[in-house]
């Protein structure tokens, strides 16, 4: 018995341990030299940073607009992608779970673009925005085509709202995929013999037999959608006239174009609680849900 224990300990060590080593160097060692420089003034460069207390912080709540903007922006884009791109998930989720020819084929094409990478994704959209869709309003006389996606606020939030849409909904798809196939033909067939519709099967038996999954979707659009940077970065770089900036963008600028590192590290700080308080206030919500299901 001992010697079973032993060996289990020996293999955790062999397979846990260098990854733990590698999280807490690199992760854990990072997060808390943040917090101490989100109390310091320093530029990146000098090897001592002065202790400012509170300063940072109060700077940010007082005295940085733009901290605020980058915010509201942020909470915007979260709200909206969340829930539209949950519901095309779910939607095509229910699509392709049904009998027909080519489904897998088009399970592989909804989730395509999450395989390509932000970066390479915000500059691909970016063509389309400024060349494509011009080109296209040329030939077919419709305000949608002629509208400047990248030149004004209004556009510019919901050009990167459609980018990151069509970015994440295939993974969601494919969570909603898992859950739906896993329940029992049974119930619905049950159901379908009792006289119930295609909306009360799917509002009465399979919405609460996915909440689990739509626990996870929620999570992961929370965390996606609040931490956005590249995608944004490469598409608009926060313009125009910052209108577009996430607040994650914002703490990039802070730290490594105006080399307020402290400055950033505050932010960055702040962005941690924040988003972790609302994403366990999700999970513990959905939860409660799936209980009652």
């Amino acid at each position: 018995m001992v010697k079973d224990r032993k060996r289990e300990l020996v293999d955790d060590l062999i397979f846990i341990g260098p990854g733990t080593i590698f999280f807490v160097v690199i992760v854990g060692v990072s997060f808390f030299l943040g917090i101490y420089y989100a109390f310091t003034e320093w530029n990146g460069v000098s090897q001592k940073a002065v202790w400012v207390g509170l300063e940072n912080f109060r700077t940010i709540f007082s005295e940085d607009p733009r901290a605020g903007t980058s915010a509201w922006f942020t909470v915007r884009f979260t709200l909206t992608s969340v829930i539209l791109s949950n519901v095309v998930g779910l939607a095509l989720a229910m699509i392709v779970t049904q009998p027909m020819k080519l489904a897998n084929t088009y399970r592989a094409i909804f989730f395509l673009p999450n395989v390509i990478g932000g970066i390479i994704l915000g500059f691909i959209w970016r063509f389309i925005f400024s060349s494509g869709m011009p080109a296209i309003g040329e030939l077919i006389p419709l305000e949608f085509f002629q509208l400047p996606w990248l030149g004004d606020p209004f556009t510019g939030f919901w050009a990167t709202v459609i980018v990151f849409t069509w970015k994440t909904t295939g993974y969601l798809m494919v969570v909603y995929i898992a859950a739906i196939i896993s329940i029992d033909d049974h119930l619905l067939e049950s159901a379908r013999i009792d006289g119930a519709s295609q909306w009360q099967m799917f509002v009465n038996i399979v919405l609460p037999l996915i909440t689990p999954a739509i626990t996870i979707c929620l999570f992961l659009m929370l965390s996606w959608a609040t931490k956005i940077f590249d995608v944004i970065f490469s598409l608009t770089k926060g313009g125009p006239f910052n209108s577009t900036e996430a607040f994650a963008l914002n703490i990039y600028y802070e730290a490594f174009q105006f080399n307020n590192y402290g400055l950033g590290a505050a932010k960055a700080i702040l962005f941690f609680i924040v988003v972790g308080a609302f994403t366990l206030a999700q999970v513990s919500f959905t939860k409660r849900l799936e209980i009652e299901a």
